[in-house]
């Protein structure tokens, strides 16, 4: 029987169940916590330094089609705070937003929300099912492998909704091939973002 991924080192346990237990808090309007990381999650989104109301349409226009629509606004959904990468210091890095989360994103009708939430439930597996321990071990640190690897999949997302002219009908498609490569190359899909960055 061949072996299986190596485990993660005891001393980032700790760190491993804290993202697990940050994954299954629902959003509380009255935690200042969740508050801060929904206007860190804007404030990335836009490259803006102001924040922004709690509800209102800016939120639709960063993908959150709202109450009627087919993506929530924020907290309509359970875990919608850690359903979002920007959790860490990782995206203080980027030298400009990642090309999912332009105005394109309208016009090409992608899913911004329903993918991130899809992203987080496939990166949270990936650690559940210790395929991310080496890169883990490697770096030292739990959670951000898992915010840059979030940005990573989006990154290799957005590449390839826009290189196949993704509709919604085929987010199933993109999405059962983002698991796949995420679950079985999380190091590549961080290279590949390491090069984006250094560009």
């Amino acid at each position: 029987c061949p072996p299986g991924p190596p485990r993660l080192r005891p001393q980032l346990q700790g760190a491993q169940e804290l993202a697990l237990a940050m994954a299954q808090c629902a959003l509380d309007d009255s935690e200042r916590v969740h508050m801060r990381i929904l206007q860190t999650i804007y404030r990335q989104l836009t490259r803006s330094r102001l924040g922004c109301p709690r509800y209102g349409a800016h939120w639709e226009e960063l993908g959150f089609q709202g109450r009627t629509g087919s993506s929530p606004l924020p907290g309509d959904i359970p875990r919608i705070h850690s359903n979002l990468p920007w959790s860490g210091s990782f995206p203080a890095q980027l030298p400009q937003p990642l090309p999912v989360l332009l105005a394109q994103l309208h016009l090409d009708n992608f899913p911004f929300c329903i993918m991130s939430v899809n992203i987080t439930r496939i990166v949270i597996q990936a650690l559940q099912e210790e395929r991310l321990s080496r890169e883990c071990n490697r770096r030292q640190q739990v959670i951000g492998v898992l915010n840059e690897l979030h940005a990573a999949a989006f990154l290799r997302l957005s590449r390839r909704w826009r290189q196949q002219h993704g509709t919604v009908a085929d987010a199933g498609f993109f999405l059962k091939e983002l698991e796949l490569s995420t679950k079985k190359k999380p190091r590549q899909l961080l290279e590949s973002l390491e090069a984006y960055l250094s560009r």
